[in-house]
């Protein structure tokens, strides 16, 4: 097929550039992007030189930096902010949520709903996980939910709870029965998870380099699979944000692949990648 006034041929992306690239990232994102990701970043920003009829990265650099709306860099870090993720993920930490954090957590909370953040939410499996769990508990305890990201996409995706079939097709028959419904017409092929699991989930864009959330402190945080991506300066700056997030007697999950033996806190640890913050803190 002929085209007319588009070249499709990758862009070349010089040092320059990519050193400038990079550096933005690490600023807003905290995340490092090393040279060996050239070819990932000229793979995720080609369509947004594409749609902004740019010829080079430099350009694009320029328009990042006129953009005084903010509305660029967030397609910016849209684009280059890696989001996988899937339902029950490192699902020891459920099972721990239900079976010790709630109960401890019942004992001090003089029955008002437990105060929830999942930190990195993505695309949503995490947070509803989180209330699939509370859900199926015995005696389910009352909750509301703050769930955030950086992506403004992932997030859309989040807030909707649709998802392919099989995106939920490893989940257990009957957790599928209880917490979804299965699309039927043009939706065949999809599930969205239950509203009465998404009206508890408030979700809003967060970066946690920048800010945290405000309001009142959480009994429970979830902030996992993001900190591999910092580095330790990095990382020690957002535990220490997250911890005076954290309610006095509060937990704190990561994920485990990370760990906080790097960086300076006042958490006590509990069970792997799991910790607690004093009573008294």
């Amino acid at each position: 097929m002929a085209t007319a006034g588009y070249n499709l041929e990758p862009v070349l992306l010089g040092d320059r550039e990519l050193a400038q690239i990079s550096a933005l990232v690490r600023t807003k994102a905290g995340i490092t992007l090393t040279p060996a990701k050239r070819p990932l970043i000229i793979a995720r920003l080609q369509k947004r030189l594409r749609r902004l009829k740019l010829s080079s990265y430099g350009d694009y650099m320029k328009v990042l930096e006129a953009d005084t709306s903010g509305e660029e860099l967030t397609s910016f870090l849209d684009a280059l902010t890696t989001n996988h993720t899937y339902f029950f993920r490192e699902e020891q930490h459920f099972e721990l949520l239900a079976a010790t954090v709630v109960p401890e957590l019942r004992r001090t909370d003089h029955g008002r709903p437990l105060r929830m953040w999942c930190a990195a939410c993505s695309s949503g499996q995490e947070p509803y996980t989180i209330a699939m769990t509370l859900a199926d508990m015995t005696d389910p305890p009352a909750f509301t939910m703050l769930a955030s990201d950086l992506s403004t996409r992932v997030l859309e995706k989040a807030a909707s709870g649709v998802y392919r079939m099989e995106d939920v097709r490893g989940l257990p028959l009957d957790v599928l029965r209880r917490h979804f419904e299965r699309g039927v017409g043009e939706q065949d092929g999809l599930a969205r998870v239950s509203a009465a699991l998404r009206r508890n989930i408030t979700y809003r864009q967060i970066n946690l380099l920048e800010q945290g959330p405000g309001g009142q402190p959480f009994d429970v945080i979830f902030c996992r699979n993001v900190m591999i991506y910092f580095e330790t300066d990095v990382q020690q700056r957002v535990v220490t944000m997250l911890e005076r997030h954290l309610a006095p007697g509060g937990y704190l999950f990561v994920s485990h692949s990370e760990s906080l033996n790097s960086v300076s806190h006042g958490l006590k640890w509990i069970a792997p990648a799991a910790y607690r913050k004093p009573l008294n803190g």
